[in-house]
């Protein structure tokens, strides 16, 4: 990995703790000094504070001030300027949303002093709505006032592609949390006889994880494909969803949460891993571990992550069709080990920690090579 040259600061609208591993790989990656800005989360958005940070993360907290709600929110993050002034960063990454009025404001900040901005972002599908031919062109202004965009996937590089940005200047860094695998990949079994096979959750037990239709699509199932299911985590849902698996599945078990060694026992004892609602954060952890993923459709951060060949990209709130894919699943168990494979196959090559760096490395040095 090749060092980033540059006095580097990057823009968050909030922190959120799985991100700790990245920045501080970035940060070690600059030698010339790493500064994050970031800001509080929502109440509602239930985003754990992050305990203390790597000594060579520089940070200052931004004063967060969020505007109504669902498709209409907006954020101002009040300090950006400030930060900027006592940083003196040569290139920042903010990101890529139109929503955070205070970004433009930092663009032309850097843009009046000849130093590069590059954007962090999605993707750009197509704007739908009240005012959408209007918001539409003030996002499309926002986007290229950027030197260049890092996308999670590439559905979003042909999204910013087909609103025309120059395609020299885009950059895919996979959504990863974790680095590639240091151990094997689990061996199972080809079938699995005496036991039921262990459908597997992890995560914050909350509504809008839709654990709810996991625990109803296993109750849904033939009775002799019918899994253990392991719910681990814990959350302000819990003893709603404990409630409801009393009443139509009892194979669920809640383990609470689980870290460290005890996760991953978890994770090698499982044959499937589940994520049936938003937010994804241990789909990668799963796929290091030789599991098959089947996730919900969502905003398009595991479109490269998860493929036919290691699992199942599911629409949001479908119970049908997540009972008929865990159907399939379970129907075929040497099936479930190949996709495994894959999935391993995918982190430990493709999608890590130390990939997901290296385009961040690409797109500062297109910008900044030669100033």
């Amino acid at each position: 990995m090749s060092l980033i040259l540059a006095r580097l600061g990057l823009q968050q609208r909030v922190l959120p703790e799985y991100r700790l591993p990245f920045f501080a790989a970035l940060a070690e990656a600059s030698p010339k000094g790493f500064s994050l800005f970031a800001g509080p989360a929502r109440l509602e958005e239930s985003i754990a504070a992050v305990g203390s940070l790597p000594k060579n993360v520089h940070f200052t907290q931004a004063d967060n001030h969020h505007f109504f709600g669902g498709p209409f929110y907006l954020c101002w993050q009040a300090g950006l300027i400030r930060w900027l002034e006592d940083w003196q960063p040569e290139v920042i990454i903010l990101e890529a949303n139109p929503r955070y009025l205070s970004n433009p404001a930092a663009q032309r900040w850097m843009h009046q002093r000849s130093r590069p901005v590059i954007g962090w972002g999605l993707g750009a599908p197509p704007v739908q709505g009240s005012f959408a031919r209007m918001r539409s062109a003030r996002r499309q202004h926002f986007l290229f006032d950027f030197d260049a965009l890092i996308t999670y996937s590439q559905r979003g590089a042909q999204e910013y592609r087909q609103v025309g940005f120059p395609a020299d200047k885009i950059f895919v860094a996979a959504n990863a949390v974790a680095a590639r695998p240091t151990w094997d990949m689990p061996v199972r079994p080809s079938q699995i006889s005496g036991n039921k096979p262990v459908v597997l959750f992890v995560g914050r037990l909350q509504e809008r994880k839709r654990i709810d239709l996991l625990i109803q699509a296993c109750a849904g199932l033939p009775g002799h494909l019918q899994p253990d299911l392991w719910i681990v985590g814990d959350g302000p849902a819990r003893a709603a969803l404990q409630g409801l698996a009393l009443q139509v599945y009892p194979s669920a078990h809640f383990f609470g949460g689980r870290f460290g060694s005890e996760l991953d026992a978890i994770f090698r004892e499982a044959d499937l891993f589940v994520l049936p609602g938003t937010g994804g954060l241990a789909v990668q952890q799963a796929m290091s571990f030789g599991l098959p993923v089947m996730v919900a459709e969502a905003d398009g951060t595991q479109a490269d992550l998860v493929r036919p060949q290691n699992g199942w990209c599911l629409p949001a709130g479908d119970l049908d069709a997540l009972t008929s894919a865990l159907q399939q699943a379970l129907e075929d168990i040497p099936l479930l080990r190949q996709m495994g494979q894959a999935s391993y196959r995918i982190v430990a090559q493709e999608i890590n920690l130390e990939n997901m760096l290296q385009s961040f490395d690409q797109a500062v040095r297109s910008v900044w090579e030669g100033k």
